[in-house]
């Protein structure tokens, strides 16, 4: 503490770590916060770059807007007038062959529309007729976490499983359904699962359910997701410091005290609070001498990575403009890439950037596909130009292309997270003046994100003064 003001380190400079510290900074000038981060640059998996002289997202490219938080938070830094809304949603599944529009009326995947599922064409004969006895078979009740897989294939077939759940849930955390917590990634459907006989009835009562003048779905920022991190770091006041690896984390007679720098000449940075916003393998050693359940727990969460290919064609190089929002590919159907979006039709501030561009980014790497991000940026670009050209008919070559790599950076949410993540916290609250925020725990969306570094801000300025004025302070961050 110096003086009448206490100092925070956030170990983490992504959006969560941002965010945090944009918070903490909420709870008046009696708090100094401080970012580390071990890269070069701030925000993590957040980043626009331009290709073909038009700035476009090299990771997340859109935000949940249903959900508030990261709408909220990009009003509130400034970027309220920035937000912008996707022109084309109808996505199609690449599939047996040819592309086949993603039928209507699904809740990640799991149909509620037989006629639409038929006319998708996505199912094979034998598959489709699998699905309707989903309604007369007896109740797979479930009382317990277990694979997104295995409920609904006991439900409504493998097919449903390979072709319409897997493409979904690989383009959100490029996981397995095997794997895959019904708990934690699709909860709608776990809450049916404990009650509901049939999950197609379920399905249908969900999409009833649904809000009918909820608006778009997704948003994004004219300048790209990758806008974010830089006005959350202006807005907040913190002391942004990149390139500086924290090393050990201990407690101190007061507080915290860090270990960064190279061994031979180590920085050791005192804090009256800390919060952890790095992943889970990084968070799990710097947790390991004063917490070592949660550093435990941490360890188990495994990691995905994947890479993203943008292009940048001119328009004639299309026989037919693309349609729609892009597509998804399962991966019973053995290609290299996993999903295309078709940018500049999907978001129509990218075409008014530049008319004369088709902007497109391929996805690449599932978990358990790792051989195939061994290969070098040449390769990756000739496989996603070679998929344009099977799959869109493109003639020629693109004006510009940009490889950008996520090496281990979406978390699995593998059966048993939410009782992992459970645990986690329970060994963290025992510990005065920590918090944990990130992907790793309740979604790897931005907004989900943003709700971990509020709740983990809350946390820490309760602890730095638990007096009424500071606590309707915590207490504003959560409400």
């Amino acid at each position: 503490m110096e003086g009448n003001r206490c100092h925070v380190v956030v170990v983490g400079g992504g959006i969560a770590g941002l965010a945090a510290a944009w918070y903490l900074r909420q709870g008046g000038e009696g708090v100094r916060v401080t970012v580390l981060d071990g890269a070069r640059r701030i925000g993590g998996k957040l980043l626009a770059t331009e290709v073909a002289g038009v700035p476009v997202d090299a990771g997340a490219e859109a935000m949940l807007a249903r959900r508030p938080e990261g709408r909220e938070l990009a009003r509130m830094v400034g970027l309220g007038d920035e937000l912008r809304h996707p022109g084309a949603t109808q996505a199609a599944v690449l599939t047996r062959g040819a592309l086949r529009p993603m039928p209507k009326g699904h809740v990640m995947g799991v149909p509620s529309d037989l006629t639409s599922l038929a006319r998708s064409g996505v199912l094979s004969p034998g598959g489709l007729a699998r699905v309707p006895l989903d309604q007369i078979l007896p109740a797979t009740l479930i009382d317990t976490d277990v694979s997104v897989a295995a409920y609904i294939r006991a439900r409504m077939g493998g097919e449903v499983v390979e072709r319409l759940i897997e493409p979904l849930l690989g383009g959100v955390y490029a996981g397995q359904a095997d794997r895959l917590s019904l708990e934690a990634t699709m909860p709608r459907i776990a809450i049916a699962a404990r009650s509901e006989r049939s999950l197609l009835a379920a399905a249908r009562e969900i999409i009833a359910e649904a809000p009918k003048d909820a608006g778009p779905v997704f948003t994004t920022l004219r300048q790209g997701m990758g806008a974010l991190p830089e006005a959350v770091a202006a807005a907040s006041g913190a002391e942004i410091r990149t390139g500086v690896m924290v090393r050990e984390m201990h407690r101190a007679e007061r507080g915290w005290r860090l270990v960064t720098g190279p061994v031979p000449e180590p920085e050791v940075i005192e804090a009256d609070a800390v919060i952890v916003a790095v992943p889970g393998p990084s968070a799990s050693r710097l947790l390991a001498a004063e917490v070592p359940q949660a550093a435990a727990e941490l360890a188990r969460i495994d990691y995905a990575s994947m890479a993203i290919v943008t292009l940048a064609y001119p328009r004639e190089a299309f026989p037919e403009p693309p349609v729609g929002s892009g597509y998804l590919v399962p991966p019973v159907d053995g290609r290299p890439i996993k999903a295309a979006t078709f940018s500049s039709v999907k978001w129509p501030h990218l075409a008014e950037a530049d008319p004369n561009l088709i902007l497109l980014r391929c996805s690449i790497g599932r978990l358990g596909e790792e051989a195939v991000l061994q290969r070098d940026d040449a390769e990756l670009v000739a496989l996603a130009m070679a998929e344009m050209v099977e799959v869109m008919g493109v003639r020629g070559l693109p004006r510009d292309s940009r490889v950008t790599r996520w090496g281990g950076s979406l978390p699995q949410y593998d059966v048993g997270h939410l009782d992992r993540v459970a645990r986690i916290r329970a060994a963290v609250a025992s510990q005065p003046g920590l918090a944990l925020c990130g992907a790793a725990y309740d979604g790897i969306g931005i907004p989900a994100c943003v709700s971990t570094a509020r709740t983990a801000a809350a946390r820490i300025l309760d602890h730095l003064d638990p007096t009424e004025e500071w606590q309707k302070r915590a207490d504003s961050l959560t409400s």
